[in-house]
């Protein structure tokens, strides 16, 4: 019996050591891609501030979610608290304390292309979870626009808590199971168009539809969850739930968060608050870009 004992405690403890050293290798894996850093080519961008290009600009916000992660005054928020997930928190990007001035000194038009469109800090390291990837195609006019309207935010003076992951972070971050690495996901030497106009067509539903691919992927048929815990993530193509809606049934749900099967759709998973924003022209091109995805 003492022999078992000690038997197995040799094999518990050696297995204990490697997974401390697997972690070990995740750890600074990950910590490497975090810190590696991107050139980018300046993009000239000019930010009006005029009242329309304001306005214009809190619409791409809404129904980007821009205030679902950084609060809705854009002060910041905690958007993941979990031992071993982690904290990851969006920071304040106003410029009250705390804030984009607090935490850079100046933030130049060209840090906020930076960061929205590449999904890089000052240094040109990624930044967490940001993601750049769906606000990368943004054409200039309504790149322009979100950056007029986050200038134009009041100062909010509120300091948030720096990101720390947990263990399991880490782990799902190295497999890209969690988009924390936010920079590796971006084609940062794509071109910036000028601008995209409003239309029911599927070329503008393909514009619209980039905010879905986080969740539902870059071919729109879902899959594992995204965060452990979470639902799996339904098929949105014309082979999937919108094979037997027709558009009044897919602006019904995105406007009420309810489906035609009578299903209310969970905002913390599908944010159904933030797709109501959309106009009739926007939602309308979405749904025609979708039902035209027959995925098998």
């Amino acid at each position: 019996m003492k022999k078992f004992f000690k038997w197995t405690g040799i094999v518990l403890g050696s297995v204990i050591v490697l997974l401390l050293i697997g972690y070990a290798f995740i750890y600074f894996s990950v910590e490497s891609r975090f810190n590696k850093k991107y050139e980018v080519a300046e993009q000239p961008i000019t930010i009006p501030t005029d009242a329309a290009t304001i306005a214009l600009g809190e619409h791409i916000a809404a129904i980007k979610g821009c205030g679902d992660c950084h609060g809705q005054d854009f002060g910041g928020n905690v958007v993941i608290d979990d031992p071993a997930l982690g904290l990851v928190t969006a920071p304040n990007i106003t410029m009250g304390k705390g804030g984009l001035s607090s935490r850079h000194g100046t933030f130049t038009d060209q840090d906020y292309v930076r960061a929205i469109r590449h999904g890089l800090d000052k240094e040109g390291k990624s930044l967490k979870l940001m993601p750049s990837y769906e606000y990368q195609p943004l054409c200039k006019k309504d790149l322009a626009a979100l950056i007029a309207y986050l200038k134009s935010r009041p100062a909010v003076d509120k300091e948030m808590p720096a990101i720390a992951m947990g263990p399991v972070g880490y782990v799902l971050a190295n497999f890209d199971k969690l988009p924390l690495i936010v920079a590796e996901k971006v084609n940062h030497s794509a071109p910036l168009e000028e601008e995209v106009h409003p239309t029911v067509t599927v070329a503008y539903g393909k514009y619209m539809a980039v905010s879905c691919q986080g969740c539902h992927g870059s071919n729109y048929q879902g899959g594992a969850p995204i965060i452990p815990g979470s639902p799996l993530v339904p098929n949105i193509t014309g082979k999937g739930k919108l094979s037997n809606w027709t558009e009044d049934q897919f602006i019904q749900t995105l406007r009420t968060g309810v489906t035609p099967e009578g299903k209310k759709l969970d905002p913390k998973y599908m944010p159904w608050p933030m797709a109501k924003e959309f106009t009739d022209t926007e939602i309308k091109a979405l749904y025609l870009f979708l039902k035209a995805q027959q995925t098998s």
